[in-house]
């Protein structure tokens, strides 16, 4: 198979509510298409990704802290560098442009489109699954809360709750309350390196035990972790540290889960190689969103049921979207291509 195509968009998309990234919230979610056609024996092919760095300003107008390395212009200027390379070439060469960038986001949506294009994900149906995501929007009252979690469906049996936002007082009530209005529920609590050692064990101390599944990142320093599980008990789990392009996977005491968000990860291959290794030691691997759009989500859902089939992954974020993006949601408005800021196009 040749690449014949190649095209690069540009997208935003408002959001009727603010969105968390750490302790800060978004507004409005940014990021680029890339469409690629394939031909071999006269047959075509043509498939979309989404390729979003978590990257950006907050609503108040600072930087977006932690999360993705790269700039979605950094990203913009290095595609339009290599992807001219990539015409007429075997559509493996994805591969080795993907294997070849320090941008996350990079990697990750060459080696998705690899996949794509050769049909290594045809074929495996798409389950609606997802945890959905419990958080108090600025000024939000908690009675605004408790209805979102009266609202949620009797087969619901994990929540994620952000934590380490506003006063431990404040979040220990919102945990209890929604342990009042659903006894059942189990609690993924993402702390997103919010508390320091002593107040996250001080938090995890006024919560019962037997509701968490397990804390993200509890701690400011990560190597306090082993600490707060030898304090508390509680089973902890790796988000943002899986972000550091050094990172490297070491069993910790306490350790039961690792996040992965993809977008920021890089390749499916490391993807897969991460996982392995977690495997080894008896962590779970669970696949999160960065607030990608409906066309991300849509890939990273496919993705879950494939490597991770018994884990159900993060992505309920697109509630906040006010438009889908080339894949549909359901929403009034869905993003076509046409919609968009056309970049690039080759062939």
């Amino acid at each position: 198979m040749l690449l014949s195509k190649l095209s690069l968009y540009q997208f935003s998309i408002e959001l009727d509510r603010l969105l968390p990234v750490g302790k800060q919230r978004i507004d409005n979610r940014s990021g680029l298409v890339l469409a690629a056609t394939a031909i071999a024996d006269n047959d075509e092919r043509t498939e979309y990704v989404e390729l979003s760095p978590l990257s950006g300003i907050d609503v108040d107008g600072n930087p977006l802290t932690g999360f993705s390395q790269h700039s979605l212009a950094q990203t913009v200027t290095e595609l339009t560098d290599n992807l001219p390379t990539l015409l007429q070439q075997p559509v493996n060469s994805l591969l080795d442009l993907a294997d070849n960038t320090a941008q996350s986001a990079i990697a990750f949506g060459l080696s998705l489109m690899h996949a794509k294009l050769t049909g290594s994900l045809d074929g495996h149906r798409i389950e609606n699954r997802t945890i959905p995501l419990i958080y108090r929007n600025q000024d939000e009252p908690l009675t605004a809360v408790a209805e979102r979690v009266k609202a949620l469906s009797g087969n619901i049996h994990s929540v994620k709750v952000k934590v380490a936002q506003t006063s431990l007082e404040d979040e220990i009530q919102l945990i209890h309350q929604i342990l009042a209005i659903r006894p059942d529920l189990k609690l993924r609590l993402d702390a997103n390196r919010g508390f320091e050692l002593q107040q996250a064990i001080e938090f995890i101390a006024c919560i019962p035990l037997n509701a968490i599944e397990y804390i993200e990142e509890p701690c400011k320093q990560p190597s306090d972790n082993p600490s707060f599980y030898k304090a508390i008990e509680a089973p902890w789990a790796l988000d943002e540290s899986l972000n550091d392009p050094d990172y490297q996977f070491e069993m910790q005491t306490g350790l039961c889960a690792i996040i992965i968000k993809p977008m920021l990860l890089g390749s499916l291959e490391k993807l897969q190689a991460l996982q392995h290794l977690a495997n080894e030691h008896g962590v779970r691997t669970i696949l999160s969103s960065s607030l990608e759009a409906s066309l991300g989500i849509h890939a990273l859902s496919r993705l879950a049921n494939i490597v991770t089939p018994d884990e159900i992954p993060g992505t309920d974020t697109l509630g906040a979207f006010s438009q889908d993006l080339i894949q549909s949601s359901g929403k009034a408005k869905c993003q076509q291509l046409s919609d968009l800021q056309q970049i690039l196009a080759l062939g």
